[in-house]
Parts: C-alpha cells; structure tokens; sequence
C-alpha cells in the first residue's frame, strides 16, 4: 500500500493481489484509438477537453475527471473540462501554478498519486467548488507536448479507496501527451483567431479615426474657409457694382479676384467631397457607386450593385477602390466602356470595375510593382486600401482586350458590427 510519506510517483512496491489497474490491455488500446480518433478532428478547447474527461471516466471506473490547462499567461490553471456535475464549473476554476495538487504537478512536471487522506498533504488545497472532500484517492498527471512544453494537468479522483500502479500512471502519461499536442493546437489557434480579431479591431479603429478626423476636417472647411470665401463673394460683388464707370482698372483687377475666388470655391468643394463622400453617410456604397457612374461623363459606365449596407470603414474602402478605377480608366484604358459590379455573397463582398480598353502587362505589373506599370495604373493605393479591410485585390488584363480589377473583402465578424 502506497505510504503517506511518498505521494508523488505513486505506489514502489506493491503486492501483485493489491494493485487494481485502471483498465485492462484491449480496453487501454481502445481508449487510445478513441483518443487518437477525438484529438485528429482538432475540435475547439472545452469541447475537446470535456470529451477526453468523459471517456476517460467511463473507460478506467473512475468517479471524475478534471482536465485543467494552462492560460495564456502560462501562469494560472483553468479548469478547460470535467465529468458531470462539475462540468458547469468549466472556465470558473482557476488554479496559481504551485498551489494545490494540480499546480504542484504543472509547475514540478511530475505525477502526484494520493492514495487517501489527501488533507494531511501539505499540497493538497480544498476547491469547494469540485468537492475534494467526497473523494478518497487520486491521480495527478502533467499533460506535455512535444512542442508546446507543458498544457495542463489531467486529474482522475475516485470515492472508495484506490491503488494507481506505474502501469495505470504511464497510460495516463500518454493520454495526457495524446491529449496536450491536440489541446496545444487548438489553443494556438484560439490565440491566432484572437489576433486576427484583434487586427481587425485595430485596422476598423484607424480607419474610424481617420474618418473621423476627415469628417472635422470637412466640417471646418465648410463651416470656415467656404463660409468666409462666400462672404468675400458678395463683398467684391458690391465693390464691382460700387466703382465708379471711369475706374476701369478697379473694375477688371475685381473681376480677376472674383475669378480666383469662385477657383477657391470650387477647390474647397472638391477637398470636402475627398475628405469624406456626404453620398455614402446618405444613400450607402449602392448609392455612391451609382453616383460615381453618373458623375464619368467621359465614358459611360454599365452599373450593377446590390443595395447592401456594410461597415462604414469597407464602404469607405471599396468606394475609394471603385473612384480611383474608374480614374484610371478615363485616364488610361482608351476605353468605350467601363463596367462596375457589386455584390455581397455568401458573407463576401466583391467589387469589379473593368474597361474593354488597350490593357496592359499585369506580368511586368507585378515584377515592377503596382505603380511602375507601362500604362501609367496606380495601383499600390488600391491594394493598400484593400488589405486595411481584410481583402484582396486582383488584376486581370490583356493588350488589346480590357483590364479587370476586382476585389473581394470577407465580411465574417465586420458584418455583424455594420
């Protein structure tokens, strides 16, 4: 029988009629193909957990099973799994590497076995929430990983009174190795997704500040510099119409500054509408494409867009994507049609904008980069101002046959915040 004294790698020497293995030889290879059948669908933390804790039990007669990981602090013990009724405690149970039994383990990567009256380990820390005191022995195994170092801490507790040989240790050592490599992997991913997430936050905020800095901008222009170069409009409009017939000069330097004036006026205009679309806050991304078509007089362009809201910042973007291709196709295509195209699909938007024009070399494109192309494209904007909104731009061309540039931007969780 295993000493009080020497708990941590179990039982040394123990009686062959003593030892109760957790599992027989054709129950252990199957709960390890069930196992390895689990881990190989990578599902998420908790689900992948809380499967292991149940087939565990079920598979080795033991009461419970807790399965506590690592967070992302690699400092603190979070109850990831468990076997009913103590599942309702997942993610609630924390645990300080070096306190308790399971913190001991993860910080000594050592198994602890308590045959029974744990309260007399000085390890040993009660968590009313799991009920130590209804459970007589246990077993404490630190789940590694090849790569990832330690995951966490597999816990099995039983009721009665119960032996753990070397033999029921090593098998679970390697459910627990089985386990952490897959529990790793998901935890690895759910840190990637937080990140991208995290991105996405950032790029929306940026884009979101600058928009609202454009907006003040726009405001200040038009609220300031418009309104003070209107009141000078009607000052030099009295002046001409005061000037005596015999100060000619007078007269026409007038007619030059209200000249310069109404140019200041016009550029004024032109920077609000830059800074800040007013037709998108208005009628939306459908609306200011439809808007973009009508406002090309030098080229008709073929318009068809669904009438989707998104978020403000991709409306923004894509609007931008669709102006500046439209400008460049004026520019540069010697075209007789443009087309304009946006649709939302299967939580996708794309946009194209094409022309039947000269085109160009989209190889020598790429191999001088966007804003070296022979035909004068600039396109390192568009590609920026897709990426800042997680999308991709693409470009199809031909001498001879047109140019093609679309964009597509997944929506996923930017459509739930639209």
């Amino acid at each position: 029988m295993t000493r009080r004294g020497d708990r941590t790698a179990g039982p040394t020497s123990v009686g062959p009629g003593a030892v109760r293995g957790l599992v027989d030889a054709g129950g252990e290879v199957a709960l390890l193909l069930e196992i390895i059948r689990l881990t190989a669908n990578g599902p998420a933390v908790e689900p992948l957990a809380a499967a292991v804790a149940r087939m565990i039990t079920e598979a080795t007669a033991t009461d419970v099973c807790f399965v506590h990981i690592l967070d992302d602090t690699e400092r603190t013990l979070i109850l990831a799994g468990a076997t009913s009724p103590f599942d309702d405690h997942v993610g609630q149970v924390q645990l300080p590497l070096g306190m308790g039994v399971s913190g001991w383990v993860a910080s000594h990567r050592t198994p602890v076995v308590i045959t029974e009256d744990k309260e007399s380990d000085p390890r040993y820390l009660p968590l009313p929430a799991l009920r130590g005191t209804e459970f007589i022995s246990m077993a404490s195994i630190p789940m590694e990983s090849d790569r990832g170092g330690l995951v966490g801490v597999l816990n099995v507790h039983t009721v009665e009174r119960r032996e753990f040989s070397p033999r029921d240790l090593e098998l679970l050592h390697v459910i627990g190795r089985l386990v952490a490599g897959a529990l790793d992997q998901a935890r690895q991913h759910r840190r990637l997704a937080m990140r991208e997430r995290a991105h996405e936050r950032f790029v929306e905020q940026v884009i979101a500040n600058q928009e609202a800095e454009r907006r003040r901008m726009a405001g200040d222009i038009h609220d300031g510099i418009s309104q003070r170069l209107i009141s000078l409009s009607y000052h030099l409009d009295a002046a001409t119409h005061a000037v005596d017939d015999d100060a000619v000069e007078v007269a026409v330097q007038l007619a030059h500054a209200r000249d310069l004036l109404g140019l200041a006026l016009d550029e004024a205009r032109v920077a609000i509408g830059g800074l800040r679309p007013p037709i998108l806050d208005d009628l939306g991304l459908a609306g200011g494409l439809a808007s973009l078509a009508r406002s090309t007089p030098q080229l008709p362009v073929d318009i068809a867009v669904d009438d989707e809201r998104l978020p403000e910042h991709v409306e923004l973007a894509l609007y931008r994507i669709a102006q500046e291709g439209l400008q460049n196709i004026v520019k540069h295509a010697a075209a007789a049609l443009a087309t304009l195209r946006f649709r939302v699909h299967h939580g996708v938007a794309r946009l194209d904008v094409s022309d039947d024009g000269v085109g160009f070399d989209v190889t020598r494109t790429q191999q001088f980069g966007a804003t070296a192309t022979p035909s004068g494209y600039g396109l390192a904007s568009m590609t920026e101002r897709a990426e800042l909104v997680g999308g991709r731009l693409r470009i199809r061309s031909r001498r001879g046959v047109g140019t093609t540039v679309t964009v597509t931007v997944p929506l996923g969780h930017q459509r739930e915040r639209c």
